[in-house]
């Protein structure tokens, strides 16, 4: 039973995911479903219908590049933050918490980079 503790971390990421997976395929079945039962009955299906079913697959756009890497940067300040509270109690908790704020810090500002680069190009065009 002990041993569950240091593996419930990678256990609840498996779970996540495979709910996640389980969610998915079950809205998908209901649209098809529905879309079956349309058909039988003989109703037409009009573009929109199909644009409707499109639309469950995201389109990458340039702002959710800048939107992501907001999101990711503020992540990173957040665990530099952190570290700087932290380092009123323990001193040492300071510099290695800046480092690892500045990983994620980093890639959002890499993801903030290429949507406004994105951005750009699609007003340029």
């Amino acid at each position: 039973m002990e041993i569950l503790i240091p593996l419930a971390p990678f256990i609840m990421v498996i779970a996540i995911v495979v709910v996640s997976k389980i969610y998915k395929n079950k809205e998908q079945t209901e649209i098809h479903k529905t879309l079956r039962m349309a058909i039988e009955k003989g109703q037409n299906l009009s573009k929109e219908d199909f644009d409707i079913l499109r639309n469950n697959v995201k389109v990458k756009t340039p702002m959710n590049d800048i939107r992501n890497g907001l999101i990711t940067m503020f992540v990173g300040i957040g665990i530099g933050v952190f570290g700087y509270f932290l380092s009123f109690k323990e001193s040492d908790a300071l510099y290695p918490l800046i480092g690892i704020g500045a990983i994620p810090g980093f890639i959002g500002l890499a993801l903030l980079l290429i949507g406004l680069m994105g951005l750009a190009q699609k007003t340029k065009d």
